[in-house]
């Protein structure tokens, strides 16, 4: 093997990416917005591929499904950090506009997250994957006949997460309805998550796919040393990527205030986009290696555990910083911003319920998506005017996400019988499991 091909080069590749990130936090240097954005930036590229490799190698110890919900954690880190500062700021500074100013901040960061994660990450990785599979041949590629019908498969054990998925987003519609984000939401959001990883624990092992490069590399090291390079990974990545993500972000607000775009536009859509690239470096890593079922199999748990912790703990942030339980605020606007995040996952999911994304679809999500961005932006800005507000656009879009959404599932009605068939049958021998355990311990 020639040395430039050694797995080990890689690594250390990775590791020289975020060693000037490294040297600016241990030396206390500050820098200029622009040199923040690239240093920061790069060494998020670099602790993405080290995260990656990590989750790879652990699929040998542990339940595909397990490792990557713990790569979704993990990519999603940087989210939960700049939305839990939102989070604390409206919790500290309760009672005054400032505070209720971060509330609303907090919310718009997290519905601008998960559309972003669908909108751009679902429909991009699925347009990349069919293109890339020209090269790789991606099995899980399948093409057909007539204009964009070409479809990326996915692995039927997914199931289980779009179920879960889907009663998040059933709840989030009614979200809401109350005075603001509460204990209820928090206890039924996380428990989704609880639940769906206890389920994923006790339903047994997963046959791993066979690996190549770093994981493959490490994958052959006795049990310590390997356990040793994922536990090193992930927690070093974890570290790099919490660390950088945020300065990436508000470099990047700051580049954009000083260009003119809105404060609160920047907030909602360019620090989450800065905070979501980990993970779709992640998965584009892993469609290149033509795992584009496990690359989906991210996003889709990025997804879930966004939809449902992320929204969960808020409120608890919120109510540390306030010094007593508290109830998260937000106005009208972000009251439509939950709905129309709502109404896309509910047509993403429709679009999933077959096991499988065509091109058109993808397309769809992603031309609905960025039209409806750059619309808002285009009335905020006043670059154009129409006879309706920015606020008309959002319940508008919400209802063509719910209009195509529904005329789907009506049409694949079989399909979603079919998930719940697959998630029932793999939650019964999660319950089995369990109880030959505890029968096993007694």
């Amino acid at each position: 093997m020639k040395l430039y091909r050694h797995p080990l080069v890689a690594v250390a590749g990775a590791l020289l990416l975020t060693a000037p990130w490294v040297g600016v936090q241990l030396a206390g240097v500050h820098l200029s917005n622009g040199a923040t954005v690239a240093v920061s930036g790069v060494a998020v590229l670099g602790a993405s591929f080290l995260l990656a490799w990590a989750a790879e190698t652990a699929e040998k110890d542990v339940p595909r499904a397990f490792a990557i919900a713990v790569l979704a954690i993990l990519a999603v880190a940087p989210e939960y950090a700049v939305d839990a500062l939102y989070a604390w700021n409206a919790g500290a500074q309760a009672g005054t506009d400032a505070g209720s100013e971060a509330a609303n901040l907090a919310v718009a960061n997290m519905t601008g997250a998960n559309r972003i994660l669908i909108g751009l990450g679902w429909s991009g990785i699925a347009i990349m994957t069919v293109q890339i599979a020209r090269n790789t041949e991606d099995p899980a590629v399948e093409s057909h006949d007539g204009l964009l019908n070409d479809v990326v498969t996915l692995d039927q054990s997914i199931a289980t997460e779009i179920a879960f998925l889907a009663l998040a987003t059933l709840w989030a519609f009614f979200i809401p309805l109350g005075d603001g984000i509460d204990a209820l939401d928090t206890v039924v959001l996380v428990g989704i998550y609880a639940a769906y990883i206890l389920v994923v624990i006790f339903s047994g092992h997963q046959t791993a796919e066979e690996h190549v490069g770093v994981p493959h590399y490490f994958q052959s090291f006795p049990r310590p040393q390997r356990v040793s390079f994922v536990l090193g990974g992930f927690a070093y990545s974890g570290l790099m990527i919490f660390t950088a993500v945020e300065p990436f972000a508000h470099g990047l607000e700051e580049i954009g205030t000083s260009i003119g775009v809105p404060p609160f536009f920047m907030i909602q859509w360019i620090a989450p986009l800065a905070s979501e690239s980990p993970e779709l470096i992640v998965v584009a890593v892993l469609v290149f290696k033509a795992r584009s079922t496990a690359g989906f199999n991210a996003l889709i748990s990025s997804k879930l555990n966004q939809w449902t912790l992320l929204i969960g703990t808020l409120a608890v942030v919120y109510s540390i910083a306030l010094g007593g339980y508290g109830t998260l605020p937000f106005d009208d606007k972000q009251t439509l911003e939950i709905w129309i995040t709502a109404a896309q996952s509910y047509f993403a999911l429709a679009v999933l319920s077959s096991l499988n994304i065509s091109i058109r679809e993808a397309l769809t999500l992603l031309v609905l998506f960025v039209s409806q961005v750059v619309l808002e932006f285009l009335i905020l800005r006043e670059f154009i005017t129409v006879g309706f507000t920015s606020h008309d656009v959002l319940l508008a879009y919400t209802a063509v996400y719910l209009v195509l959404g529904t005329a789907l599932l009506v049409h694949r009605r079989r399909d979603v019988g079919v998930i719940a068939r697959l998630t029932a049958k793999t939650i019964r021998k999660a319950v089995r499991r369990d109880s030959k355990t505890a029968d096993h311990a007694d």
